[in-house]
């Protein structure tokens, strides 16, 4: 696989169609890798920033860089995995890659972790899709062709259900809002609890964008940074479904422009665009 790096070719939303279907493949694939890992008699690691890593986050992680390198050779790539061989700026169309996001909930042995893959061309995530294996679920989309829902089983992807997020809650009614079982913070929750009555329901991994992008959720913020790799796929899935992601300004987030590691500083992800204006947060 290809490292991402000054590379300027440009994938486009009709050619990021043709791909989608291989890359959900590869996508379904790698989570079936993960789902072989025996947890209880798995290798793990620790990273230099403390996070862990596992031989399902690897054997992912290698399914998906080869695959990539056999379909489309010539998009760059970055993967969590091997984040030191990679430096920012960007230019053109790359991938972003989360081989297993959600590893304290796979080594906790619960079933919300995700396969996290992303087409960002000129810093804005064009294609997500978002495997949830142990949910037998997938959402996958392409900003302006809509967002799509599709069931997992051991044969591989099911028909494909068409989602879309849902417009903010009236006057009166609860915000829902998706948190993150394992990263709160005290900012998230105060922009949380400015909207009265509102209900939590806490998730793990990039499940969360999934959940606003099918209109089950209204809202998921994280006042707090983290990854692109973390984001992007989602993005791409939010936008796609009608949502839309915001910096804590409630501006446009750039990915793959950033020089301090590919961090996000904070966003929100909205099921409804109306409801983004009026930031900062």
């Amino acid at each position: 696989m290809k490292e991402a790096g000054s590379h300027a070719r440009v994938i486009d939303r009709d050619q990021a169609a043709a791909l989608m279907q291989p890359l959900t493949d590869l996508v379904v694939k790698a989570g079936l890798a993960i789902l072989a890992v025996n947890r209880r008699a798995m290798k793990i690691e620790g990273k230099l920033d403390g996070s862990p890593v596992t031989e399902a986050d690897l054997a992912a992680d290698r399914i998906i860089g080869d695959g990539l390198a056999r379909l489309i050779s010539d998009v760059p790539a970055l993967s969590e995995e091997r984040v030191q061989q990679s430096k920012p700026p960007y230019r053109g169309s790359f991938f972003l890659i989360d081989p297993l996001d959600g590893t304290k909930e796979f080594v906790a042995g619960r079933a919300e972790f995700t396969v996290n893959l992303a087409l960002v061309t000129n810093g804005t995530p064009l294609l997500g899709i978002i495997g949830a294996p142990a949910l037998g679920c997938l959402w996958r989309g392409l900003v302006g062709h809509g967002a799509e829902r599709l069931k997992l089983t051991e044969a591989g992807a099911g028909a494909a259900e068409l989602i879309r997020s849902r417009p903010a809650p009236k006057s009166g009614e609860p915000w829902i809002a998706a948190v993150s079982r394992s990263h709160g913070n005290a900012r998230t929750e105060a922009f949380i609890a400015s909207r009265p009555g509102a209900l939590r329901e806490q998730l793990g991994s990039a499940v969360k964008f999934g959940r606003v992008a099918e209109g089950a959720v209204d809202i998921y913020p994280r006042l707090a940074p983290t990854s692109e790799w973390d984001v992007a796929a989602g993005h791409a899935i939010v936008t796609a479904a009608g949502g839309k992601v915001t910096d804590a300004e409630g501006g446009p987030l750039l990915f793959g422009e950033r020089d301090d590691r590919f961090i996000v500083p904070a966003f929100i992800a909205w099921g409804d665009p109306a409801a983004a204006a009026g930031g900062p947060y």
